[in-house]
Protein backbone atom coordinates (compact mmCIF):
# COMPACT_ATOMS: atom_id res chain seq x y z
CA UNK A 1 0.00 0.00 0.00
CA UNK A 2 1.13 3.28 -1.15
CA UNK A 3 1.96 5.52 1.86
CA UNK A 4 1.73 3.07 4.53
CA UNK A 5 5.09 3.95 5.80
CA UNK A 6 3.92 7.81 6.61
CA UNK A 7 0.91 6.77 8.20
CA UNK A 8 2.80 4.05 10.38
CA UNK A 9 5.04 7.27 11.25
CA UNK A 10 2.23 9.68 11.52
CA UNK A 11 0.47 7.20 14.37
CA UNK A 12 3.67 6.54 16.04
CA UNK A 13 4.65 10.66 16.93
CA UNK A 14 0.84 10.73 18.23
CA UNK A 15 1.33 7.55 20.76
CA UNK A 16 4.85 8.65 21.18
CA UNK A 17 3.61 12.65 22.47
CA UNK A 18 0.70 11.15 23.95
CA UNK A 19 2.71 9.20 26.24
CA UNK A 20 5.28 11.77 27.16
CA UNK A 21 1.85 14.00 27.80
CA UNK A 22 0.66 11.26 30.27
CA UNK A 23 4.03 10.73 31.88
CA UNK A 24 5.69 13.81 31.55
CA UNK A 25 5.27 14.63 35.20
CA UNK A 26 6.60 11.83 36.65
CA UNK A 27 10.17 12.14 34.52
CA UNK A 28 12.39 14.47 36.82
CA UNK A 29 13.02 17.67 35.55
CA UNK A 30 17.21 16.91 35.63
CA UNK A 31 16.15 13.97 33.66
CA UNK A 32 14.23 15.05 30.94
CA UNK A 33 17.12 17.93 30.45
CA UNK A 34 19.69 14.84 30.15
CA UNK A 35 17.56 12.71 27.98
CA UNK A 36 17.12 15.68 25.75
CA UNK A 37 20.84 16.89 25.58
CA UNK A 38 21.35 13.30 24.72
CA UNK A 39 18.99 13.32 22.13
CA UNK A 40 20.46 16.47 20.83
CA UNK A 41 24.13 15.27 20.76
CA UNK A 42 23.41 12.16 18.95
CA UNK A 43 21.26 14.62 16.52
CA UNK A 44 24.77 16.67 15.90
CA UNK A 45 26.70 13.19 15.04
CA UNK A 46 23.94 12.16 12.53
CA UNK A 47 24.04 15.51 10.67
CA UNK A 48 27.83 15.52 10.73
CA UNK A 49 27.89 11.75 9.45
CA UNK A 50 25.65 12.69 6.16
CA UNK A 51 27.51 16.35 6.11
CA UNK A 52 30.74 14.70 5.48
CA UNK A 53 29.89 12.58 2.75
CA UNK A 54 29.52 15.27 0.22
CA UNK A 55 32.27 15.75 -2.58
CA UNK A 56 32.18 19.68 -2.23
CA UNK A 57 30.90 21.53 0.38
CA UNK A 58 30.51 24.87 -1.96
CA UNK A 59 26.81 22.90 -3.19
CA UNK A 60 25.99 22.55 0.35
CA UNK A 61 27.21 26.03 1.84
CA UNK A 62 25.91 28.01 -1.22
CA UNK A 63 22.97 25.89 -1.47
CA UNK A 64 21.75 26.00 2.39
CA UNK A 65 23.20 29.77 2.29
CA UNK A 66 20.72 31.08 -0.52
CA UNK A 67 18.26 28.88 0.69
CA UNK A 68 18.56 30.67 3.97
CA UNK A 69 18.03 34.19 2.20
CA UNK A 70 15.04 32.87 0.83
CA UNK A 71 13.51 31.29 3.79
CA UNK A 72 14.44 34.76 5.72
CA UNK A 73 12.79 36.64 2.63
CA UNK A 74 9.22 34.09 2.85
CA UNK A 75 9.44 34.21 6.68
CA UNK A 76 9.23 30.50 6.58
CA UNK A 77 9.42 30.06 10.42
CA UNK A 78 7.74 33.12 11.08
CA UNK A 79 4.88 31.15 9.10
CA UNK A 80 5.10 28.12 10.89
CA UNK A 81 5.41 29.46 14.17
CA UNK A 82 2.08 31.10 13.61
CA UNK A 83 0.48 27.99 12.80
CA UNK A 84 1.83 26.73 15.53
CA UNK A 85 0.14 29.28 17.76
CA UNK A 86 -3.14 29.43 16.24
CA UNK A 87 -3.13 24.94 16.65
CA UNK A 88 -2.12 25.96 20.96
CA UNK A 89 -5.11 28.79 20.67
CA UNK A 90 -7.51 26.00 19.08
CA UNK A 91 -6.62 22.93 21.07
CA UNK A 92 -4.61 23.55 24.07
CA UNK A 93 -6.37 23.78 27.25
CA UNK A 94 -3.72 25.56 29.14
CA UNK A 95 -2.15 21.85 30.60
CA UNK A 96 1.66 22.60 30.15
CA UNK A 97 3.52 25.08 29.92
CA UNK A 98 2.00 27.87 27.91
CA UNK A 99 2.05 29.17 24.36
CA UNK A 100 6.09 29.43 24.02
CA UNK A 101 6.19 25.63 25.23
CA UNK A 102 3.30 24.86 22.69
CA UNK A 103 4.66 26.24 19.50
CA UNK A 104 8.79 25.22 20.91
CA UNK A 105 7.91 21.58 20.91
CA UNK A 106 5.64 21.56 17.45
CA UNK A 107 8.34 23.58 15.73
CA UNK A 108 11.18 21.83 16.77
CA UNK A 109 9.90 18.59 16.34
CA UNK A 110 8.44 19.43 12.91
CA UNK A 111 12.03 20.22 11.83
CA UNK A 112 13.83 17.27 13.36
CA UNK A 113 11.27 14.71 12.37
CA UNK A 114 10.90 16.44 8.61
CA UNK A 115 14.48 16.80 8.00
CA UNK A 116 17.08 14.37 6.99
CA UNK A 117 17.89 11.64 4.43
CA UNK A 118 15.50 9.18 5.89
CA UNK A 119 12.78 11.52 5.03
CA UNK A 120 13.54 11.71 1.05
CA UNK A 121 14.88 7.69 1.08
CA UNK A 122 11.67 6.93 2.79
CA UNK A 123 9.00 8.45 0.67
CA UNK A 124 11.16 6.91 -2.42
CA UNK A 125 10.46 3.08 -1.03
CA UNK A 126 7.01 4.10 0.45
CA UNK A 127 5.53 5.06 -3.04
CA UNK A 128 6.56 1.91 -4.17
CA UNK A 129 4.17 0.32 -2.24
CA UNK A 130 7.03 -2.19 -0.39
CA UNK A 131 7.11 -2.99 3.11
CA UNK A 132 8.20 0.58 4.01
CA UNK A 133 10.62 -0.56 6.30
CA UNK A 134 12.67 2.88 6.14
CA UNK A 135 9.44 4.70 7.96
CA UNK A 136 8.73 2.27 9.82
CA UNK A 137 12.47 2.72 11.46
CA UNK A 138 12.16 6.62 11.20
CA UNK A 139 8.52 5.79 12.93
CA UNK A 140 9.94 4.14 15.62
CA UNK A 141 12.83 6.49 16.51
CA UNK A 142 10.48 9.68 15.84
CA UNK A 143 8.14 7.56 18.47
CA UNK A 144 10.24 7.21 21.47
CA UNK A 145 11.92 11.14 20.58
CA UNK A 146 8.24 12.24 20.78
CA UNK A 147 8.11 10.88 24.57
CA UNK A 148 10.92 12.60 25.31
CA UNK A 149 10.03 15.92 23.43
CA UNK A 150 5.88 16.26 24.79
CA UNK A 151 7.20 15.59 28.86
CA UNK A 152 9.28 18.63 28.24
CA UNK A 153 7.08 21.33 25.59
CA UNK A 154 3.93 19.63 26.10
CA UNK A 155 0.78 18.57 23.43
CA UNK A 156 2.55 20.94 20.90
CA UNK A 157 4.52 18.02 20.26
CA UNK A 158 1.56 15.99 18.95
CA UNK A 159 0.64 18.13 16.69
CA UNK A 160 4.09 17.76 14.40
CA UNK A 161 2.36 14.35 13.45
CA UNK A 162 0.56 16.81 11.05
CA UNK A 163 3.72 18.09 9.59
CA UNK A 164 5.00 14.95 9.57
CA UNK A 165 1.96 13.69 6.98
CA UNK A 166 2.00 16.46 4.91
CA UNK A 167 5.51 16.37 4.03
CA UNK A 168 6.13 12.91 3.99
CA UNK A 169 2.80 12.30 2.25
CA UNK A 170 3.30 14.74 -0.63
CA UNK A 171 7.14 13.51 -1.00
CA UNK A 172 5.71 9.72 -0.91
CA UNK A 173 3.13 11.22 -3.43
CA UNK A 174 5.84 11.80 -5.95
CA UNK A 175 8.41 9.30 -4.84
CA UNK A 176 8.99 7.46 -8.15
CA UNK A 177 9.70 10.90 -10.07
CA UNK A 178 11.96 12.50 -7.07
CA UNK A 179 13.91 9.03 -7.67
CA UNK A 180 14.08 9.53 -11.16
CA UNK A 181 15.45 13.56 -10.98
CA UNK A 182 17.94 12.78 -8.36
CA UNK A 183 20.96 11.23 -9.49
CA UNK A 184 23.90 10.21 -6.72
CA UNK A 185 26.13 12.86 -6.88
CA UNK A 186 22.69 15.37 -6.13
CA UNK A 187 21.44 12.94 -3.68
CA UNK A 188 24.87 13.09 -1.98
CA UNK A 189 25.01 17.04 -1.78
CA UNK A 190 21.16 16.86 -0.64
CA UNK A 191 21.82 14.75 2.14
CA UNK A 192 24.85 16.51 3.15
CA UNK A 193 22.78 19.48 3.06
CA UNK A 194 20.49 18.26 5.32
CA UNK A 195 23.17 16.65 7.68
CA UNK A 196 23.95 20.60 7.72
CA UNK A 197 20.28 21.84 9.01
CA UNK A 198 20.10 18.18 10.94
CA UNK A 199 23.54 20.12 12.90
CA UNK A 200 21.33 22.37 13.71
CA UNK A 201 18.80 21.10 14.87
CA UNK A 202 20.94 19.53 17.66
CA UNK A 203 22.50 22.64 18.41
CA UNK A 204 19.39 23.76 19.12
CA UNK A 205 18.05 21.24 21.24
CA UNK A 206 21.60 21.70 23.28
CA UNK A 207 19.92 25.51 23.80
CA UNK A 208 23.78 26.57 22.36
CA UNK A 209 22.28 29.08 19.77
CA UNK A 210 18.95 29.42 18.20
CA UNK A 211 18.86 28.74 14.75
CA UNK A 212 15.72 29.42 12.73
CA UNK A 213 15.83 25.77 11.16
CA UNK A 214 12.50 26.17 8.82
CA UNK A 215 14.30 29.33 7.12
CA UNK A 216 16.65 26.49 5.90
CA UNK A 217 14.39 25.06 4.06
CA UNK A 218 14.84 26.01 0.62
CA UNK A 219 18.51 25.77 0.94
CA UNK A 220 17.51 21.56 0.62
CA UNK A 221 16.03 21.98 -2.81
CA UNK A 222 18.19 24.57 -4.19
CA UNK A 223 21.60 22.53 -3.20
CA UNK A 224 20.65 19.36 -6.12
CA UNK A 225 19.62 21.98 -8.42
CA UNK A 226 23.41 23.75 -8.06
CA UNK A 227 24.67 20.13 -8.20
CA UNK A 228 22.71 19.46 -11.68
CA UNK A 229 23.83 23.27 -13.22
CA UNK A 230 27.32 23.17 -12.23
CA UNK A 231 28.65 19.77 -10.84
CA UNK A 232 31.13 18.25 -13.72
Amino acid sequence: MRGLGTLINTALVIAGSGLGVLVGDRIPERMRTTLLQVIGLVTIALGVSDAIETRNMVFPLVGMAVGALIGEALRIEDRIEAFGSFLQRRFDRGTHDGEKSFVKGFVTASALYCIGPLTVLGAIEDATGDTPQLYIIKGLLDGFVSIMFAATYGIGVAFSAISVFVVQGSLTLGGTGLDAALDDRMRTELFAAGGLAVIGIGLNLLQITKIRLANLLPGLVLTPVLVAIFAV
